[in-house]
Order: C-alpha cells, then structure tokens, then sequence
C-alpha cells in the first residue's frame, strides 16, 4: 500500500497548502484505490492528459462560444504586440510541450520530479498546475545544459 500512503500524503499536503487541485485529485485516487475501480487507472494512463486539455481548452473558448470576445476583438489583438507576442508564446510553448512529450515517453520516472516540483511550485509560489507537459517541456530544455556539465 505504499501508493495509499503517498496519496493520503499528498491529500494532506493539498489540504495544508489549501491546494483544491492537489486535494480532490488525491481524493479520487483514493476512492478509486478503496473501491477496486482499478479499470480507471488504465483510462487515466491511457486518456488522462488528453481529457485533461481538453478540458483546458473548453475553459479557454468559452469566450469565443458565449460572445464574450468578438471577432473584431480578437483582429485587433491579434495586430498588437501584446498580441503577436501571445502568438509567439503560444507557439513556443506547443514546441516545448512537444519535447516534454517526447521526454516523458524516453523516461516516464521523471514525471514524478515534476509533480513534486508542481507542489512546490503552489505550495511555496501559489502557482498553478496547469500541465505536466509544459513541466516536461522545460525540463527538456534544460537536459543538454546538464549534459555539458557531466563531460
């Protein structure tokens, strides 16, 4: 039962560090551990992440689909530095999800460096968990720094 322990030490860090995410996500787990639904895991593994932007990404189009940002909102943004440079963004931030993708399946181990360093992160920085992949892609960027040192 070593997972149980580490989720109900998880539970009791997201109830300490008054992390919602943290809390019911560990919450879950444990019902599911408790109630043998081991099925879940499987779909979790399998469908997890994508279920998880997915729902990302309904949150950010909600504006779009309830007439809160029009188009002529959007053109004139998309024309203004802040603009260009959320496109900018956006695209380097899919790039290094996507060399956090490829890190993860190369050496899925480090995944739980990044969730520890993702509760650090709102324990300590009130940030927010938005996705291991964004994690895993900075820790990507960083693996060839870490191999200069080790020659």
């Amino acid at each position: 039962m070593p997972g149980v322990n580490l989720l109900v030490a998880l539970l009791l860090i997201g109830i300490i560090a008054q992390s919602n995410l943290i809390a019911t996500a560990a919450s879950l787990l444990l019902i599911v551990e408790f109630t043998n639904l081991n099925f879940i895991y499987t779909l979790l593994d399998r469908r997890g992440l994508e279920l998880g932007l997915l729902f990302l990404m309904l949150t950010i189009m909600v504006p779009l689909a309830n007439g809160t940002v029009l188009p002529g909102d959007i053109t004139r943004n998309l024309v203004s530095l802040p603009g260009i440079l959320a496109v900018a963004g956006g695209a380097g931030a899919t790039y290094l999800n996507a060399r956090g993708l490829t890190l993860l399946k190369i050496d899925p181990e480090i995944i739980f460096g990044m969730v520890l360093g993702s509760i650090l992160g709102i324990v300590f920085l009130h940030g927010v968990p938005v996705g291991p992949l964004m994690a895993a892609g900075i820790t990507a960027l960083f693996m060839p720094v870490l191999r200069l040192f080790r020659r």
